[in-house]
């Protein structure tokens, strides 16, 4: 007599249901949706704006401060250190493209210290550090999506128009031509990424 095993399925029974596959329209579509949420996880919070409730920034004489008072027209916020090694030698860049445009006083370049003190600032920028900010937890810098320096965002008209990530060469006459561009017409925006033309 042989013995049965009574766990086996029977011969007419139903293959057990093989997990189905998405169709290639999906699955781009789930990979959309997470793009879309990696954005939003890093893309500045709110309306792509600098106007952020105080508390986070501090001025060099320790007292809570604000960007969206500090902006002007056309802005170039740029977040560095003095213990970020490529952010040393973008400095003196920045001074020159601060000097060269010296004659537009709609435009600006506001510097934010991250997790630097006020007394290495000070002695790297000398009287030029009164015009820093310090984020000292990083709050703002990961707010709008930094998470390491340097990092600078063009903004205009308060609103963020492009992303340099890493070191820049602030004498590229193809950067200048387009903060040019910007301040004479300050009132045109373009998308966050896309230089202007």
């Amino acid at each position: 007599m042989q013995a049965t095993n009574s766990s086996a399925a029977p011969d007419d029974a139903p293959a057990p249901a093989q997990p189905k596959r998405l169709s290639l329209p999906a699955r781009l579509g789930l990979a959309a949706l997470a793009v879309c949420a990696l954005a939003a996880l890093f893309w500045p919070r709110g309306d792509q704006s600098f106007k952020e409730s105080g508390g986070f920034l501090y001025d060099s004489n320790g007292q809570p401060a604000t960007l969206g008072p500090r902006l002007t027209p056309v802005t170039l916020v740029h977040f560095w250190a003095t213990w970020c090694p490529p952010c040393i030698p973008e400095v003196p860049a920045l001074q020159r493209l601060t000097r060269d445009f010296a004659n537009y006083p709609e435009f600006s370049v506001l510097m934010v210290a991250v997790s630097d003190s006020n007394e290495k600032v000070r002695a790297f920028l000398g009287s030029g550090a009164d015009m820093v900010l310090f984020d000292p937890q990083w709050e703002v810098a990961h707010r709008y999506g930094t998470d390491k320096l340097p990092e600078t965002y063009l903004v205009v008209n308060g609103q963020v128009v492009r992303k340099f990530v890493g070191t820049q060469n602030w004498d590229d006459p193809a950067i200048r031509s387009e903060l040019a561009t910007h301040l004479r017409n300050p009132n045109r925006t373009a998308a966050l990424g896309n230089p202007s033309s």
